[in-house]
């Protein structure tokens, strides 16, 4: 395309064609397709609506803290964001190991967007094991920056490769920059006095220079993260500053990045916002079912990868009556937990996969007893240790179903990261008014991701009233323990020491009345029977599960739970946009479920439901509702793939419109 075919303003230079423009030429102008180009402060700069990057490096070269920072500008700058934290699950793998290579992907847009993106647009790998492990996921076409300083023999060879990629021709559908990154930080820091090893770890921020240049992101906030974390550390502060500025001037000067590229804010509800993990949100969330009911919250927690950063967030909040207690094992810290929700306060637990399965006999105390207890389980892929650091879905069956006796309870599941702020009030309000233990699923997935969190207004949030009992309730004055509330089946909650209250609690089956131990086969059955109707009730709080069918016309109902909800919905969008019909509906609130799930289920021709487990849903809905649901299984330790389940679906929906 010809310079002369475009409209320009400003101060133009006359051109020949469009693959000729160079940083000196200073000017503005629109070309005719989707694409606006601008020329300012010597280059040029291209608008997107998305793009998508990954940093990717040894589990010791910062690449958490590099995307966290490059998150945060993002956010700051309006746009909206979807993150990916990929690590190792030991603390410092053997460097420049396949296993050892640590990974952050984030997705940025100028509009609403629900996942982190399946496919890089652009890899920052700074050693060859991050090039090969992550070579696969790049689409032809993708942008490579590579640090080429350990691309030695030995280091290949490491790793499984004969020859170098950056030689070899195999990276030939792609766009590399071949970039001594490591050198180039050692450089820019030569003169802060630092060891070469300590010069060479300023190269995560050089690669967040240059990334934040080639992006049009700010930079005053990563400098001022910067300086704050590294204070007590004048040298190292001044280095990495030093080697962020300087990562930005080789992309502003360089001529191998001469186009830079400018992601819009994204249009967003009025309000004030902050970037949120789910680990994070499901903390806030916690602080705020407690502050909501008037009480004082509790957490008996063992750490576990990956719910720990709600322990270690929720130990900081002595200010507003948290109390946090690091038990020496999982079943000390539900059983503390237990044991202050009798003492009433809000007991909470945390944990994962491996550690519900120790804190079983306790739940099961829990529902005996009939008190208030939040169980967080964050699900991480197993079985036993498994792969703690990837996530998953296979925990529900053991949630819903894995206690001994007939021991029924809540289990309700966040759909994203700022979501778990929301399920966190839910549980406790659930838990506080039915007096039952409640599970609340995340998933690695959730729990490390971040997204934009609109701050809700607190006064808006309902009141939770923990209706402590305060005076006898039985004939002569007596206080009977176990009579119950006529609508929620709730027994009174009344706190050890207050006077005329004095009552029995235990693991034996109680009267259902007094609470005295009782062996009564018919008294059993009434207790047994009258737990499930309690969590059964339950329903009558819980919304109606609604259908997303734009046209009204779709035949096929896709029904997620979880994290599943954004690759779900983002495929919805890309299968509607090309043309084709598709339902999609996504439930909380997992037992009970819904009073109209059964009627939504037999509304649609096939009802087929994706989760990062082995059908675990797709089965209970089957044995409950008697409706031939299909399970979409991935277990990889990785969200789904967008990609696939468009293809996949596709499939579906064409193959039955051809049948008719």
């Amino acid at each position: 395309m010809g310079a002369s075919a475009l409209p320009l303003t400003g101060r133009a230079t006359p051109l020949g064609r469009f693959d000729r423009i160079t940083k000196r030429d200073v000017f503005q102008l629109r070309a005719y397709n989707d694409t606006d180009i601008y020329f300012l402060r010597g280059s040029v700069t291209k608008q997107l609506e998305r793009v998508v990057i990954r940093f990717a490096g040894d589990s010791g070269d910062g690449m958490q803290l590099t995307g966290d920072r490059f998150t945060a500008e993002a956010a700051s700058f309006g746009n909206d964001i979807a993150t990916l934290p990929n690590f190792p699950a030991e603390i410092r793998a053997p460097q420049g190991t396949l296993p050892g290579v640590s990974s952050f992907q984030l997705h940025f847009a100028n509009f609403d967007i629900v996942t982190p993106g399946d496919t890089p647009d652009v890899l920052v790998a700074m050693n060859p094991a991050a090039l090969k492990v992550n070579l696969k996921d790049m689409p032809k076409g993708a942008v490579i920056i590579v640090d080429t300083h350990d691309f030695t023999a030995r280091n290949l060879k490491r790793i499984g490769w004969q020859t170098s990629p950056l030689d070899d021709g195999s990276l030939a559908n792609y766009v590399v920059h071949e970039l001594d990154l490591t050198s180039l930080a050692q450089g820019a820091v030569e003169g802060f006095g630092l060891s070469r090893k300590d010069a060479s770890r300023t190269k995560n921020m050089f690669a967040l220079g240059l990334l934040s240049w080639m992006y049009s992101r700010p930079t005053e906030g990563t400098e001022k993260f910067l300086a704050e974390k590294f204070a007590k550390k004048p040298d190292i502060r001044d280095a990495n500053i030093a080697a962020y500025r300087a990562g930005y001037a080789f992309g502003e000067t360089t001529e191998a990045f001469a186009v830079q590229t400018t992601v819009d804010p994204a249009p967003m509800p009025e309000g004030r916002y902050r970037q949120i993990s789910g680990n994070l949100a499901t903390a806030y969330g916690l602080m705020t079912g407690a502050q909501k009911a008037g009480l004082d919250l509790f957490l008996g927690s063992y750490p576990i990868t990956p719910a720990s950063d709600i322990l270690h967030e929720l130990s900081k909040r002595k200010d507003v009556g948290v109390m946090t207690f690091q038990a020496e094992d999982e079943i000390a810290g539900v059983a503390a937990a237990l044991g202050a929700s009798f003492a009433g306060a809000l007991g909470v637990t945390t944990t994962s996969g491996p550690g519900m399965a120790l804190k079983s006999e306790t739940i099961s105390l829990g529902i005996m007893t009939e008190l208030p207890l939040v169980v967080v389980d964050v699900q991480r892929a197993g079985p036993s240790t498994g792969m703690p650091t990837k996530t998953e879905q296979a925990d529900l069956l053991q949630v819903l179903h894995g206690r001994h006796g007939e021991a029924p309870l809540p289990v309700i599941a966040a759909q994203s990261a700022s979501d778990c702020f929301t399920t966190a009030v839910e549980a406790c309000r659930i838990a506080v008014k039915y007096r039952t233990p409640v599970i609340m699923l995340s998933d690695g997935y959730l729990a490390n991701g971040a997204e934009p969190w609109r701050i809700p207004d607190l006064d808006e949030i309902p009141p939770i009233d923990p209706g402590f009992a305060t005076e006898a309730n039985g004939p002569d004055g007596k206080f009977l323990p176990y009579v119950r509330d006529e609508e929620t089946l709730a027994r009174p909650w009344a706190i050890p020491g207050t006077p005329g209250l004095e009552h029995r609690v235990g693991g034996i089956e109680k009267d259902a009345r007094t609470g005295n131990v009782s062996y009564d086969p018919d008294n059993h059955e009434t207790m047994v029977r009258t737990r499930q109707a309690k969590i059964d009730g339950i329903v009558r709080d819980i919304p109606d599960l609604t259908v997303d069918d734009p046209s009204g016309r779709a035949r096929i109902l896709v029904l997620g739970w979880g994290s599943t909800y954004g690759p779900i919905t983002a495929t919805a969008r890309r299968i509607r946009k090309g043309g084709r019909n598709i339902a999609t509906a996504h439930l909380r609130h997992l037992n009970p479920l819904p009073a109209n799930v059964g009627d939504v289920l037999r509304a649609y021709d096939r009802v087929i439901v994706p989760e990062m487990n082995l059908g675990q849903l797709a089965m209970v809905l089957r044995a409950k509702y008697l409706v031939d649901v299909e399970s979409y299984s991935r277990v990889r330790g990785l969200p789904l793939s967008i990609s696939e389940l468009e293809e996949d679906f596709i499939t579906a929906i064409d193959a039955m419109e051809d049948h008719r």
